[in-house]
């Protein structure tokens, strides 16, 4: 753990008007700081002031990119080409975000750090076959770039090299656009580009079923707060796999979700070339000491994390997330904050 904790640290992105700290432990985003309605920068990202606390575990997947399939494996089994895999149960009786030592967890190598108007770090890492029980190994990059004075672009690129893999990568930031410590999120209204979910068991695993969200407590189809229905979702919150089919296009992603914060009039609107996003609330955040000593707990942060479906790998009328070997796996996400 010690050289580990020797390799691990955080880069920052700043283009005069946003500043972003990126850790290369899992290509975290450990702060992004950008103007509220007074001019005044708030940090909007749930996290630690250093890379200790990430690489000790102290909260689950903050700001990480989750892989190398994100999301829920139903008792962490699938069949590929004949051959049957076990992964790590690793949240019982599911396998999730890749294992017990995903993506999140591992240290990737700056390929590239550009400063300037339009910063961008790129990192690599190369998974290897048999890496938490996966297939075949696998080439990967994520660029984080500061496209314009508030906007962040996210590249993520898989190329399997022998084998046959799932892939589906998601980026698990948890937001709060009032300000990483200002209480919950209830009080945020989100609209979701999504006329459908992916409904799931009592253990968390879709069904299989595609169903409507129109007059249910999952319906973000126009602006709605948060907080509004959220005591009629079994369970504790919001933890759904949302179907981003009715989003305009621009430039090759669809419009995935606007979210929008009364008290600092900040939004963030996301785009993204995923089929699916998991709108999760925070559920299980409890007594966790974040930056400036800050207390999070539950619903206080929000995760809107586009990916493939869960579990689509045992899913045959799921988007498939299985790519060959030579064949790219491409997911773009585009962070456009604003003032509304």
């Amino acid at each position: 753990m010690a050289d580990q904790a020797k390799q691990a640290e955080l880069f920052e992105l700043d283009n005069g008007t946003m500043q972003v700290k990126i850790a290369n432990l899992g290509c975290t985003i450990a702060s992004l700081s950008v103007p509220g309605k007074d001019g005044k920068l708030a940090d909007v990202v749930l996290g630690f002031d250093s890379v200790e606390p990430y690489l000790k575990g102290a909260a689950s997947f903050f700001g990480c990119i989750v892989g190398r399939v994100a999301n829920r494996i139903k008792e962490g089994k699938f069949t590929l080409n004949g051959i049957e895999y076990s992964l790590p149960i690793n949240k019982p009786p599911n396998s999730l975000h890749g294992g017990h030592k995903g993506f999140d967890k591992v240290i990737w190598e700056v390929a590239d750090y550009k400063k300037g108007e339009n910063p961008s770090i790129t990192f690599k890492y190369h998974s290897r076959d048999g890496e938490e029980g996966y297939p075949g190994d696998v080439a990967l990059t994520a660029t984080y770039t500061l496209t314009s004075s508030t906007t962040m672009r996210l590249d993520m690129e898989a190329m399997p090299e022998n084998k046959a893999t799932p892939i589906s990568l998601a980026q698990h930031t948890y937001w709060n656009l009032a300000g990483h410590n200002s209480g919950n999120i209830l009080n945020h209204s989100v609209q979701i580009w999504a006329n459908h979910i992916t409904p799931v068991d009592q253990n968390t695993i879709p069904t299989g079923e595609i169903t409507p969200v129109k007059g249910t407590a999952f319906d973000f189809t126009t602006e709605k707060k948060i907080g509004a229905s959220i005591h009629e979702v079994p369970g504790l919150g919001y933890d759904h796999n949302y179907v981003l089919d009715c989003g305009e296009e621009k430039s090759g992603l669809k419009h995935a979700a606007k979210l929008k914060d009364p008290s600092s009039s900040r939004v963030l609107d996301l785009w993204t070339n995923a089929p699916g996003m998991q709108f999760y609330t925070g559920n299980y955040v409890n007594g966790v000491v974040g930056k400036g000593g800050a207390a999070y707990g539950k619903h206080s942060g929000v995760c809107l994390e586009t990916q493939g479906f869960p579990n689509a790998i045992n899913q045959p009328n799921f988007p498939s997330v299985v790519v060959q070997p030579g064949e790219k796996y491409k997911h773009s996400m585009l962070f456009e904050f604003s003032l509304e």
